[in-house]
């Protein structure tokens, strides 16, 4: 989810402040960057309610600490593959039920503690723990049955179960590995192996970090200070890169705005990929939307090509599943609810739904949830759907939608192959079904690349077919950057802003 994302804004006179930024003269600005060519300050939307990957679920927290602050075993590259890190080499049995991990050696924790195999099994013992607020605590650690050590740098993982995309997971940000004895203050102090040190955090503004000189590769780190900024507000994103106030914005989410950059010789516009699924979240659990043909007709209600070009400027594809275009053996299940508001209507008649229905949809502060769902509820209105909008920031969503109390919100899920919340009951759109576990169940321990291609779209098809949510886009990922910053990642596998190859040119 998009993790889930306070918050910085600008709010008085920003469209005054972005046309005068636009007027500042190049010169100028270049001289700001090569004034500070060992720092960088770039642009976050939302801010993380926590510094702690494996315990709390905003993306947000990925974008400040992972491969940042702290690593995990393996790492995903912004082309999705997967290399070693925190493990130099891996070995699978032929059953793909253990995995052998020989670790990295002369690795230390920025607080000077040595990194070994010891500090991998606290970590994911932790994970696993009743007590676990750990996201991938049902699809990845509870499936690991034993964990031994056989020395300081060797780990041996044997799981329940096969999954072929074990090795995907440990390079997310919920497999990092933290020490035994920072790890209780990991949400406001992380203490990890990576390039990094925390250096503040000034809540509501920005987190800073600092190069740690101890770092095993220190010299290969060009940059010494990287500052994230929060700026929610869109025109203020803008105001801010023309202003020369900060660097880039990874993930910049003014689509309308774009073009002037791109038409401007100061700065780099790169469009690439994303993970993200973005959904209009049905509460299975409530009624009317326990009727799949009430979910069905809020599917057909919606025209997702007229939201997309309203939110994104057509930046984004449709989605008809929980999958991305990105994944191997994604099926294309756009098609399945063709908008066609007479469809919704009869739908809505044939459950005993009378109209006009009132339903509240909650929308968390992205400028893609609260303008989608300005769009959304008027589409909804044309049905007999009437949607009163409620606004919320970042921890009533937490708090009270993604604990299941909701009708109806609009949420980005960032997080790539996540489909396995589907089968979880408990999670928070309340899907329950036990055909679809049983097909999860048969595609985890399948080991032959054509079965668990043809059970991975088995499984699309079923979400679809359920209309468990309403399947909207699958956003491309737009970065803006300040020209001669190179190293930034233009695609998001993964939700990181890996600084360890950043520089100024």
């Amino acid at each position: 989810m998009n993790k889930p994302y306070p918050l910085s804004r600008r709010t008085v006179g920003v469209c005054s402040v972005a046309v005068l930024a636009a007027s500042i003269a190049w010169a100028p600005l270049q001289a700001q960057a090569q004034s500070r060519k060992d720092t960088v300050i770039l642009g976050m939307i939302l801010e993380p309610t926590s510094l702690d990957p494996t315990m709390a679920p905003a993306a947000a927290i990925g974008e400040v600490v992972h491969y940042n602050i702290l690593e995990g075993l393996t790492k995903i590259n912004v082309d999705g593959s997967i290399t070693p890190l925190l493990a130099e080499s891996w070995k699978m049995d032929a059953d793909g039920k253990a995995y052998t991990f020989k670790l990295r050696k002369g690795v230390k924790f920025s607080d000077g503690a040595t990194f070994d195999s010891a500090s991998v099994k606290f970590s994911f013992d932790r994970a696993k723990d009743a007590k676990s607020t750990n996201k991938a605590k049902g699809a990845v650690f509870n499936n690991i049955s034993h964990i031994s050590t056989p020395d300081a740098h060797t780990v041996v993982l044997v799981l329940n179960k096969p999954d072929g995309n074990f090795l995907f997971r440990m390079g997310e940000n919920t497999a990092v590995i933290l020490h035994p004895d920072s790890a209780a203050n990991a949400a406001t102090k992380p203490v990890g192996t990576g390039p990094y040190k925390l250096d503040s955090w000034a809540k509501g503004t920005a987190v800073t970090l600092s190069k740690w000189d101890g770092f095993r590769a220190a010299n290969a780190i060009k940059v010494k200070k990287v500052t994230f900024r929060f700026i929610n507000d869109s025109a203020a994103q803008v105001a801010a890169l023309l202003a020369g106030d900060i660097d880039g914005m990874p993930r910049f989410q003014s689509p309308q705005s774009l073009k002037q950059f791109q038409s401007d010789k100061r700065f780099v516009v790169e469009l690439g990929s994303t993970a993200g699924k973005g959904i209009m979240t049905i509460n299975n659990r409530k009624k009317p939307f326990d009727d799949v043909r009430v979910r069905r007709a809020l599917s057909h209600a919606i025209d997702k090509k007229a939201f997309i070009d309203g939110v994104f400027e057509g930046l984004a594809k449709p989605i008809g599943s929980h999958m991305a275009p990105t994944d191997a053996g994604y099926v294309d299940l756009t098609g399945v609810y063709a908008f066609d508001p007479e469809k919704a209507k009869a739908l809505l008649k044939e459950a005993g739904v009378p109209t006009p229905l009132n339903v509240t949809l909650t929308l968390p502060p992205p400028p893609y949830a609260r303008k989608g769902g300005e769009i959304l509820a008027a589409q909804l209105a044309k049905v007999g759907i009437i949607a009163k909008i409620e606004n919320v920031e970042w921890a009533q969503w937490l708090g009270g939608t993604f604990k299941g109390n909701f009708d109806l919100t609009v949420i980005n899920h960032v997080e790539p192959l996540d489909y396995m919340n589907y089968a979880d009951a408990a999670y928070y759109w309340g899907y329950d079904s036990k055909g679809f576990r049983d097909l999860a169940a048969k595609h985890a321990a399948a080991t032959q690349a054509k079965e668990r291609t043809q059970l991975f779209g088995d499984m699309q098809r079923m979400i679809a077919k359920d209309a468990v949510n309403v399947f909207l886009f699958n956003a491309t990922n737009t970065a803006v950057y300040r020209k001669g910053l190179k190293g930034l990642w233009s695609s998001s596998p993964v939700f990181a802003n890996d600084m360890s190859a950043v520089s100024w040119q």
